[in-house]
């Protein structure tokens, strides 16, 4: 069963690759957008796509998170406890680190999963590659038929069931948790006084309380926007669910 789980995901990838690849060859599509829910693995397939790109493609992957305002800026705002939702993002930022790299070369901020916050250290300047995967939230659905220079070229969207990406979140802050066990410095360790049934139980409120409002208010329908569509199952397994870019 698991080889199995483990060829559909590889199918899956491998047809988004050569997508991504053809779409590169036929019309120059070298921005690529990659997002969907928190915690649905965007990372992951980014990664696992770029892998398969090289070494015929040049690629590079960067995560939208680095243009979240600083956490300072949200409280200051009384944005923290919405973050990730559009407005706690440096829109004019990233269009412009867009237009920049589409010239030759952009800085990126990075933002920390560990101290929760954009950690200056992080930055990357990154030249434009083959593909650029531009993964995370933060997009806005694209201007059609002709997209401006701050926009990608394509733009992907990770699907998933509701209640896989709950299960996934609660997972991952479970891990985000036990790692803050020896490290004091993580924005996790805050909760290392709960046990795991309680830990468990305040995942799930955020995710109700702030994930999932984010989800079907602001990233879902950019579903219907997108060029190509990827659906993931449980099991991690992927596939091509819409194409329109053909």
């Amino acid at each position: 069963m698991a080889d199995k789980e483990n060829g559909n995901r590889a199918h899956g990838v491998g047809s988004l690759a050569e997508r991504l690849a053809a779409l590169r060859a036929y019309d120059n599509s070298r921005i690529i957008g990659l997002t969907g829910s928190v915690a649905s693995g965007k990372t992951t397939l980014a990664r696992q796509v770029s892998e398969r790109l090289a070494p015929s493609l040049s690629v590079e992957t960067v995560s939208t998170d680095g243009f979240l305002y600083p956490n300072a800026i949200l409280q200051e705002q009384g944005l923290l406890m919405r973050k990730g939702f559009p407005e706690t993002y440096d829109r004019a930022g990233f269009v412009d680190a867009l237009v920049s790299v589409r010239g030759g070369a952009a800085d990126f901020p990075a933002h920390s999963h560990e101290i929760y916050d954009i950690d200056p250290a992080l930055m990357r300047t990154i030249r434009l590659p083959d593909i650029l995967i531009l993964e995370g939230l933060g997009f806005q659905p694209p201007t059609r038929p002709d997209r401006t220079d701050g926009e990608p070229d394509v733009l992907v969207y990770l699907d998933a069931a509701e209640d896989d990406l709950e299960f996934w979140y609660v997972e991952r802050f479970v891990g985000f948790w036990n790692g803050a066990r020896t490290d004091p410095k993580s924005f996790y360790a805050q909760w290392l006084h709960m046990t795991e049934p309680e830990l468990r139980a305040f995942a799930k409120t955020v995710w109700d309380s702030v994930n999932l409002p984010n989800l079907r208010d602001y990233i879902q329908p950019l579903k219907d926007h997108a060029d190509i569509v990827v659906r993931k199952d449980r099991s991690h397994a992927v596939e091509i669910s819409e194409d329109r870019t053909a």
